[in-house]
């Protein structure tokens, strides 16, 4: 396995995200611009929500079919979508399936299921395993701990009977999330190890927030105009942390943990885009862990974006990178 690099690169941006950014339906979207966040909740839905998309959008993420369920937890219920892909169905039959436990980007603070639902649709379909979209409580409304509680409490949901009898294997349940989703996955991981409970059986990193990203060359570079608002990162971090939490705690910002405390975690798969401001805080992290030990598998995009899972409505560049990512998700659990 060829070492991962401590920084990525970026190239040129591809000409359908380009076209996106400047004048398609996401030209006026932004995540941590100026905009209270509730106006960015409200707009990333109409933007980005499943119900608001056009026929031959969702033509693109065809699915078996689409359950809704809700979990009762410490913190409240909270819904779970749940996605059945065609493709996964022998093994569901053979209970030998895999499961994704999904937490949505958005800092924390943004954000909801239906804004993912394209995304997630394709990337079941590709890994042939099902996907358990959480619609978590957001913050500020909700802060740090909470999030990390419901993940958990929705991962030992699934590798129990409630896994079980929708097929799930429980040995094949996966973590994963983009951007804040991503830093919660990484986190968990780790709060799992330490507190001896069955871990995931492999982690899903997208672009994910490992740390705060203000020294690095990406945030320079990629401070604003695509999509993701470097600074607005200074307000989800305050909106995440109630007041006594150090930001080094070390399931807060595992990328600051030292390497001798990232060994003996699940097997990451760290995907990265180079117009991205927290794209250097990634393949650090998935440099890291690989120092530590771990198996990771990391995958650039250097002509993509923040957000790209949730492009592929109208970025071809976005939906194979979408696809390709499902696929790497199959071998992981599959062995393949």
């Amino acid at each position: 396995m060829s070492s991962i690099p401590t920084v990525g690169n970026r190239t040129t941006l591809a000409p359908s995200v380009k076209q996106l950014l400047s004048s398609g339906p996401t030209s006026d979207l932004h995540l941590g611009g100026v905009e209270a966040y509730q106006e960015e909740r409200r707009h990333h839905t109409e933007i980005l929500g499943w119900h608001n998309l056009s026929e031959e959008a969702r033509a693109k993420a065809p699915i078996e079919n689409v359950e809704f369920t809700a979990v009762r937890t410490k913190h409240g219920t909270i819904s779970v979508r749940i996605f059945h892909p065609q493709s996964g169905e022998e093994r569901r039959k053979r209970g030998d399936a895999g499961a994704l436990i999904y937490m949505h980007g958005g800092g924390y603070t943004v954000g909801c299921v239906d804004d993912f639902e394209h995304g997630l649709r394709v990337l079941a379909e590709a890994s042939g395993c099902q996907v358990y979209a959480v619609d978590y409580h957001l913050a500020p409304e909700y802060r740090y701990p909470t999030q990390l509680d419901e993940f958990s409490a929705i991962v030992d949901w699934v590798q129990g009977p409630e896994g079980k009898k929708r097929g799930v294997h429980p040995d094949k349940v996966a973590g994963g999330g983009d951007s804040a989703g991503g830093n919660m996955t990484a986190a968990l991981a780790l709060r799992r190890r330490d507190n001896s409970q069955k871990n995931i059986a492999a982690q899903l990193l997208v672009y994910p927030e490992a740390r705060l990203p203000f020294d690095t060359k990406a945030c320079q570079e990629n401070n604003t105009g695509l999509y993701l608002e470097a600074n607005g990162v200074f307000s989800f971090a305050d909106h995440y942390l109630p007041r006594g939490v150090p930001p080094a705690t070390p399931y807060v910002s595992p990328g600051m943990q030292d390497i001798d405390n990232l060994k003996n975690v699940p097997p990451a798969m760290v995907f990265t885009a180079g117009f991205d401001p927290l794209r250097d805080v990634g393949v650090e992290y998935a440099h890291k862990l690989q120092k530590a030990g771990n198996a990771v598998h990391w995958t650039h995009h250097p002509e993509l974006t923040h957000g790209f899972l949730q492009f592929g409505p109208w970025s071809e560049e976005c939906l194979n990178a979408t696809k390709d990512m499902g696929r790497v998700l199959g071998d992981a659990l599959y062995g393949v």
